[in-house]
């Protein structure tokens, strides 16, 4: 599961609509579309400020090789 899909699984799993999550995160709506569609490049503290709604945040982890 990409990130993309693991959000909007949990913003729909909440019942909130993409405005409803930006507000909550204090995040602009657009910022909430682009981590929805997937976009490449995005900045890892606004993506934890979503994901702590959900009590869950991006970190590194290491490469098990």
């Amino acid at each position: 599961m990409t990130l993309s899909e693991h959000i909007k699984e949990k913003r729909k799993k909440y019942n909130l609509t993409q405005i409803e999550l930006a507000e909550r995160a204090a995040v602009g709506l657009r910022f909430v579309r682009d981590l929805e569609q997937g976009k490449k490049t995005l900045r890892i503290d606004k993506v934890n400020a979503v994901l702590s709604l959900f009590g869950e945040q991006l970190g590194p982890i290491k490469n098990v090789e």
